[in-house]
């Protein structure tokens, strides 16, 4: 079935919504009634009709609208886009495969005809046809990997494995919960997840390094990441702080419902097949809380997960000024009730 594209925007007037469809397809991030922090990774594979799961790259109702957001953010700061120069190869590799799973997934919206090394890309919902030589970055308007990002949802990092350890060699971030790429391109996989708070002790990132250094060809991995927003903003970047940080003074407990966000990452992480690098992709979905408690189980759900919450993440995720509010708000939509196992809604 075509997707409905909805106009809307992520900055100035808020008018992002997401229709009850979408909302019931949204990854909440939570399958028990307490917060319990672990690494969370599961083989990427295809999952069950309607859900973000379906296709392996996921395109919903805020395409245009998130591709038209993220023109406008690269016009302001051309820095949120980088790429080392020993990354070409990588950047191909990301090209076809983002191609591939966007064509196989929505046939009526994308279209990758190839011919020996002369392919030809067909994007509808942006109005876009071209065709171009592989591996001939002279023949696209831009980078190969800025040409594909700048029509895909979500932020994307390679990361090129040496000295037994990932280094953060390209990018396109745009839509990132409050880090720079600017700050961490050229840096290691400890370097940038530094500032974490408990996962180091507990070794989480050792662990997953491991298995990320053992990634294999064709079989992607996925985990979340969340943390909240107020208002529908994707660029919560550091270098635009000014414009989004006062915003969390603004929640009351009569607005909990409209301003605050849950904002779920999806990520999945891909072996590169030339490059032999890693493609991080980071999926970033937003919901408010009006929304997400015409879901009963979820709201039951983030309320007992807010307030088991430690106390460190609650201020590393930069929730302390509005954490109380919303558990608050949330208490009037649980009635204690059991929850059912699981992630998805009854």
């Amino acid at each position: 079935m075509a997707i409905v594209f909805r106009q809307e925007t992520f900055r100035d007037d808020f008018t992002y919504r997401n229709s009850p469809g979408n909302i019931r397809r949204f990854p909440f991030p939570f399958d028990r009634d307490e917060y319990m922090y672990s690494v969370n990774m599961e083989p990427h594979v295809h999952g069950q009709a309607g859900t973000v799961y379906e296709s392996l790259i996921d395109v919903d109702e805020h395409y245009v609208a998130e591709m038209h957001d993220r023109a406008l953010v690269l016009k302001e700061d051309p820095l949120r886009y980088q790429a080392l120069p020993h990354m070409m190869a990588a950047q191909w590799d990301t090209l076809e495969l983002l191609m591939e799973e966007q064509a196989a997934g929505y046939p009526e919206h994308f279209t990758l005809i190839r011919n020996s090394d002369r392919w030809r890309w067909i994007n509808r919902p942006l109005g876009i046809d071209d065709t171009f030589t592989f591996g001939d970055a002279s023949t696209l308007s831009c980078e190969p990997f800025e040409y594909i990002t700048r029509q895909a949802q979500g932020d994307f990092c390679i990361v090129d494995q040496r000295n037994d350890n990932l280094w953060m060699d390209a990018g396109m971030v745009t839509t990132q919960a409050d880090w720079s790429l600017d700050f961490d391109i050229g840096m290691n996989f400890m370097e940038w997840h530094g500032p974490v708070p408990l996962a180091h002790q507990i070794g989480v990132f050792d662990r997953a390094l491991k298995f990320l250094l053992n990634l294999q060809l064709g079989k992607p991995t996925r985990r979340f990441n969340w943390t909240m927003t107020i208002n529908p903003r994707l660029d919560t970047s550091p270098e635009n702080y000014h414009k989004w940080g006062p915003d969390r003074t603004t929640v009351t407990s009569d607005n909990v419902g409209e301003k605050v966000h849950l904002r779920v990452e999806l990520q999945s992480l891909w072996r590169l097949p030339r490059s032999n690098a890693i493609l991080f992709v980071i999926r970033c979905y937003l919901i408010s809380m009006n929304e997400l408690v015409t879901v009963p189980k979820w709201a039951r759900r983030l309320h007992r997960v807010l307030k088991t919450l430690p106390s460190e993440l609650v201020d590393y995720k930069g929730l302390t000024r509005y954490r109380d509010n919303t558990i608050t708000w949330l208490s009037k939509h649980d009635d204690g009730a059991p929850t059912s196992p699981g992630i998805f809604p009854d």
